[in-house]
Parts: structure tokens; C-alpha cells; sequence
């Protein structure tokens, strides 16, 4: 009897803990990072940046990178940001190319070398994890 009223409190337990959704957590996040603070970027700009479509703000030259194909972090932002897949955003950028319409930002390996690269390169525009955020990063864009 003991081992039946166990069993089905067990089976309850499992039940309850299958419906608690955990919170995201804070290094889920995605943050979109600039050398300088720019005036009037949001995120329909930060897409057309991406995009190649905007290519300087205020005279100065727009320096984006992105993380290399493949990478978890660069998914999140193509989906959070960009508002597509990043299979989306690389055949997009095939199309652009041959038709010579310029080419897809500049790939980095990590967040820690987006990072050195926007601080130290005038117009460069990069997203890393929320978790690596430090003070001194100018934040445009937080997802």
C-alpha cells in the first residue's frame, strides 16, 4: 500500500515539474554592441546594418561583424534581432554578393573578439551574450 501511494505521489511530482517553465537566464540574452553611442539606432536599423542596406550614419562608416556560421550565440541574434534563420541570413548575403550588392559583415570567432574589435575600430557595430557584457561597451540593442 505504502509503495502504491508512493509511486503515485512520484508520478505527481514528475507531472507538476514538466509544467514549471524556468526563467530564462540572464546569459541568454543577446546585446548588440557599438564603438561609439549612435544617435537613432533601433532595431529596424541594426537590421538594415545587417542587411547592407545601411551602410554609414552621420558620415561615418558602419563597421558590422557577426560571429562565424553555426555558432549558438549567432543563431539567437539572427532569430532575436534579425528576425530570421541564419540559413535565411547566409543565402541572403549569397544572393547580395553575386549580384555584387557588397558583402556580409566580417566574421570573428568569439564574443572576446567582437569585443577588442568594437572597441578598438571606429563605426564597428557587434553582438556578444549578454553574460559577457563589462562596463564601458556602448549597448545599442538589448534582447
Amino acid at each position: 500500500m505504502q509503495r502504491r501511494a508512493f509511486l503515485a505521489l512520484a508520478g505527481s511530482l514528475c507531472a507538476a515539474a514538466s509544467l514549471v517553465t524556468l526563467p530564462a537566464r540572464a546569459d541568454e540574452g543577446v546585446v548588440v554592441i557599438a564603438h561609439a553611442p549612435l544617435r537613432g539606432v533601433d532595431a529596424e536599423a541594426i537590421k538594415r546594418i545587417y542587411g547592407g542596406r545601411m551602410v554609414e550614419l552621420d558620415g561615418q562608416p558602419l563597421r558590422p561583424v557577426q560571429l562565424a556560421a553555426g555558432q549558438p550565440l549567432r543563431r539567437r541574434f539572427a532569430s532575436a534581432v534579425l528576425l530570421q534563420s541564419d540559413e535565411d541570413f547566409i543565402a541572403y548575403w549569397t544572393v547580395r554578393r553575386y549580384i555584387g550588392k557588397g558583402a556580409p559583415p566580417r566574421e570573428l570567432s568569439s564574443s572576446a573578439e567582437v569585443i577588442a574589435h568594437v572597441q578598438h575600430t571606429p563605426g564597428a557595430i557587434g553582438y556578444i551574450d549578454a553574460a559577457d557584457l563589462k562596463p564601458g561597451l556602448h549597448v545599442l540593442l538589448r534582447r
